[in-house]
């Protein structure tokens, strides 16, 4: 298989069919076409192949059949409780360049945050990653799990959004020179853009685009070219954010949920320097993936965000409205923690599980 003839691929006709696991209240079919142990992040290539990372720090190119090609040159990864290799996406000049960004955490100072880009080389049935580069590392490294790792890429195709999580130390996240608990802007080279919020003061600051973020595993653009962010609360108060240049999301300070050994936080309603959420879960869902819905085959979906959840095992599907404001539509029982969500070219719904042996999943109509 060439570099052409998998970027050309198209999906094919007929993908045999597992049993319906869907109930009848479900608006889809489900077809699993491959199995993975403990995938993170699906990324799709303009072709309709796709590239599926797996924590403990494996990548495959993977076609819409479920064909399977390891690729070669993975930088090693600290894999270990939520740590390890973690999402994957494509950059917009993909089809010029061939190359892909995604995060990791390395084992070095105590275990960091990446996020490297790499060109994605194809040769008869082999893979690899080739011209390996970090773009941006955690400062200063170290830190439990919740690293984020979710990459967006403007509308434009001009600038990269990365989430960093506070890496279980809460009060990093308010901390303006620490690289955890915010949303950073980045050119696609890792520079600092110069209309970011506070980019004449540099460093991690001037990469800062929101802060006060505690476990941000989704990152999406809706229709209209606004971005999106959902992340994991303590004991309650999962968020889903309409993200603004410059706004802080208050974690620790306030949250909608209280502590793990039962001691409250204020709510967000007490603070309103602190941008409050859009929507908020409790008791939560432990939100992972997030895509916003446009093609022709679920047609009332356009515009929608689709969220996975873990503790909630269900597909989510969430309406969002111009005044920011947002609401749970629908949510069905995929009876499996879903790990990440993503949308074909040609518009089927793509969900996988968490965990070992978790598999890929198909959705349509």
């Amino acid at each position: 298989m060439d570099r052409r003839s998998f970027l050309a691929l198209t999906l094919p006709a007929a993908m045999g069919a597992m049993p319906a696991m869907a109930q009848a209240r479900q608006p889809f079919t489900v077809q699993a076409v491959a199995r993975f142990d403990r995938p993170w992040a699906i990324g799709f290539l303009p072709g309709g192949w796709m590239l599926v990372t797996e924590k403990p720090g494996r990548v495959f190119l993977v076609s819409q059949r479920g064909e399977k090609v390891p690729v070669a040159n993975v930088p090693r990864v600290l894999a270990s409780g939520q740590n390890g290799l973690l999402d994957i996406a494509a950059s917009p000049d993909f089809s010029r360049s061939a190359r892909v960004f995604f995060t990791y955490v390395e084992p070095a100072q105590g275990g960091r945050l990446v996020l490297a880009r790499a060109r994605l080389t194809v040769s008869g049935n082999r893979a690899a990653l080739a011209d390996l580069g970090a773009v941006w590392r955690q400062a200063p490294g170290g830190g439990g799990g919740q690293p984020g790792g979710i990459i967006a890429f403007d509308p434009r195709g001009r600038h990269l959004f990365l989430t960093v999580g506070d890496r279980m130390q809460p009060a990093s996240a308010q901390d303006p020179d620490q690289g955890r608990g915010k949303i950073l802007r980045l050119n696609l080279d890792g520079s600092t853009p110069r209309d970011n919020p506070w980019a004449r003061q540099g460093g991690i600051r001037g990469q800062t685009w929101t802060t006060g973020h505690r476990n941000p595993y989704g990152l999406a653009f809706a229709p209209d070219g606004r971005l999106w962010s959902h992340e994991m609360g303590p004991r309650g108060g999962d968020e889903l954010n309409l993200i603004r240049p410059g706004a802080n999301y208050g974690w620790p300070v306030v949250s909608n949920g209280n502590h793990y050994d039962g001691r409250p936080i204020p709510d967000h309603a007490t603070r309103p320097d602190f941008a409050g959420p859009s929507l908020s879960w409790a008791p939560v869902i432990s939100p992972a993936g997030l895509v916003f819905h446009q093609g022709a085959m679920f047609p009332g979906w356009n515009g929608s965000a689709l969220i996975g959840a873990l503790s909630g095992q269900a597909l989510v599907r969430a309406v969002v409205g111009r005044d920011g404001r947002a609401a749970e539509a629908e949510r069905w029982n995929m009876g499996a923690r879903i790990r990440d969500v993503a949308v074909s070219p040609e518009g089927a719904v793509w969900l996988i599980e968490d965990g070992r042996g978790g598999r890929l999943l198909r959705l349509t109509p």
